[in-house]
């Protein structure tokens, strides 16, 4: 029988997030049952939440950042048992038969991954609900596990913010002498700059707010340019070989290119709204420059960076919140104001 499953749930675009029961699956034969210990907040669960990309389905309970326990498995399952720590991250299931998923990029399935929260699921069809839950019922082809050593509520945020700067900074492998740049220092930002100094890059920040040099330099940075001053602008001319944009809201990408060197490559991993203004092609075609994007990781890649994480130590910088004051880190998060990231302690939701 499905078991009734507490959470929080947007119940319209305009609703607060507050207090929902609904039904978690039955376990199938494959699925694992994980009693959720922690949840990362990312932007994305406020664009969402908010129908802010016109394609939410309501009610909703976000969240795709998880962290918890595994309480039970299907009769299938060998290689997960009750009591691992284990993740869930964006994705809870693909098509598993397209060139994308039999390459390990379930991310770019042909016909559609299935996210956490926010997707239909394949065989059911019903809505998936998110990690703003006690609990979660996912196919163990979706569960990763977490190293050992790893602070769980820390590593929350890997699941997405973490996998997502790891995943086009191995693809266009950055690494010793390579010189890399990072756009933004927020939950994306401060991961890429983690990640890129632990792969041994020479890495820069850009940040258009004056005094960011001493925290950027504790994350990993090497130099911080501060992109509204002219002069560091020309300076960084021709400079750098990849640069990671993490800003998530619209803004001139222009200024950055010019600090590309020839046959390089600038990658969009934040902002989802079109450029504005337009890219000049001059900008790319002096130079064979190149603007891609990333999203995400596949299953294997992403627990190829918990992997990675665990041997270097790596996690987010977070604050830990109470599941009732989940609307007021939304606001926050709308005015910059956390470092890096909020992380809900499920524990809460028995309040």
């Amino acid at each position: 029988m499905p078991t009734a499953t507490r959470g929080y749930a947007a119940q319209s675009a305009s609703s607060p997030i507050a207090p929902f029961s609904f039904e978690r699956r039955d376990p199938r034969a494959d699925d694992v049952v994980i009693d959720i210990l922690y949840c990362g907040i990312c932007h994305t669960d406020i664009h969402q939440a908010r129908n802010e990309w016109g394609r939410s389905k309501y009610p909703m309970v976000p969240g795709h950042e998880i962290i918890g326990r595994v309480a039970a498995v299907g009769k299938d399952v060998k290689d997960f048992k009750p009591g691992d720590m284990v993740g869930v991250g964006c994705l809870v299931d693909s098509c598993h038969h397209c060139d994308a998923c039999e390459h390990d990029l379930e991310q770019f399935c042909a016909e559609g991954p299935v996210f956490t929260y926010n997707g239909t699921d394949r065989q059911d069809k019903t809505t998936t609900y998110g990690g703003y839950s006690e609990r979660i019922v996912v196919s163990r082809k979706f569960v990763l596990r977490l190293p050992k050593g790893l602070d769980p509520k820390a590593a929350a945020p890997l699941l997405c913010a973490g996998i997502t700067t790891y995943s086009p900074l191995r693809h266009w492998k950055a690494g010793k002498g390579t010189k890399l740049a990072v756009v933004g220092l927020g939950g994306l930002g401060h991961m890429a700059l983690k990640f890129g100094k632990a792969f041994g890059a020479d890495v820069t920040l850009f940040t258009r707010t004056p005094g960011k040099e001493p925290e950027a330099k504790r994350l990993g940075a090497d130099h911080v340019v501060l992109s509204t001053d002219a002069k560091q602008m020309k300076d960084a001319a021709g400079r750098f070989d990849l640069i990671i944009d993490t800003v998530p809201n619209e803004h001139d990408v222009h200024p950055y290119l010019s600090t590309l060197k020839r046959d390089s490559h600038y990658v969009i991993v934040g902002q989802l709204t079109p450029l504005i203004p337009p890219v000049q092609p001059g900008a790319l075609i002096t130079g064979r420059k190149s603007i891609t994007g990333s999203l995400i990781g596949g299953v294997a890649e992403t627990q190829e960076m918990l992997d990675f994480c665990g041997q270097h130590g790596i996690v987010s910088d977070i604050e830990t919140i109470a599941i009732q004051d989940i609307n007021k880190a939304y606001e926050r998060m709308l005015k910059s104001d956390v470092r890096y990231r909020f992380v809900i302690d499920m524990a809460t939701l028995k309040a």
